[in-house]
């Protein structure tokens, strides 16, 4: 019974954690500790998203392109560098520096020069969105392949397995796990590195409509803007956390193992 009423209370603390912030949000609002032009109230900002969903949607619908596009393209080159470091221990020490290095770049400050260069079409969005998440696949795949199995390795070997095999049979499999956790940050970066590239041109998307209200001083259309980006994102991220358990279905049954 105590087990059942813990929980209860561990699923529900995350919801209780977003309606207290939004009743101090309400309170901040009500007795106007912060003006009402610099923070609109949870009902405008409702009444607004209830409102403009037909246009945000429209907008959304490019912005979720750009960002699948660009997550696609990043999980395979993050895929392909990854296993290739992993292969190549020369490879492992001349590139890993350069893809720390290229973290510490501010992506906004990247984003102006892919616009100057493609234009203001998708196509810089596209490759914004394929640097912002190449780096957490090729990573995460990289500390997966570390974690494989040093002992099946030497088996197959003397069994006289070949590379390809000792790959599919030990390295992907156990580096699966970190994977897919690349991938769900790369997720919700994806969204936010598309909306980032829009801010700096374009016709369409979530990032240009945000310019746009911005502009017109409606907080609460931005407001609103905001709060779907994060349900995207948190969507992306259940969508991959379904995908990996269809994957790795051997850790559901651990689970109930224990």
């Amino acid at each position: 019974m105590i087990k059942k009423y813990q929980n209860i209370i561990n699923k529900s603390s995350p919801f209780l954690a977003l309606a207290i912030l939004i009743l101090i949000w309400a309170f901040i609002c009500e007795f106007e500790i912060v003006p009402s032009y610099m923070l609109p109230s949870p009902q405008s900002v409702a009444q607004a998203f209830i409102t403009d969903l037909p246009t945000l949607i429209e907008h959304a619908k490019v912005t979720l392109s750009e960002a699948m596009l660009g997550l696609g393209i990043g999980i395979v080159l993050g895929f392909i560098t990854a296993s290739l470091m992993n292969r190549f221990s020369f490879l492992y020490n001349a590139v890993y520096p350069l893809l720390v290095i290229s973290q510490t770049i501010p992506t906004i400050a990247i984003a102006p020069i892919l616009v100057l260069w493609m234009g203001f079409d998708m196509a810089p969005k596209i490759a914004l969105v394929v640097l912002t998440t190449f780096f957490p696949i090729t990573v995460g795949l990289l500390d997966g392949y570390k974690s494989a199995d040093k002992d099946g390795i030497l088996l197959l070997k003397s069994m006289g397995a070949k590379n390809f095999e000792i790959f599919k049979y030990i390295y992907f499999p156990s580096a699966l796990n970190h994977f897919f956790a690349g991938i769900k940050i790369s997720a919700s970066y994806s969204v936010v590195g598309a909306v980032i590239a829009e801010w700096l041109g374009g016709f369409e998307g979530l990032g240009v409509y945000m310019t746009r209200v911005r502009k017109a001083y409606q907080f609460d259309k931005m407001f609103a803007v905001i709060i779907l980006i994060i349900i995207i994102s948190l969507l992306l991220m259940f969508i991959v956390t379904l995908i990996r358990k269809a994957v790795m279905p051997w850790e559901r049954k651990e689970v109930r193992n224990k």
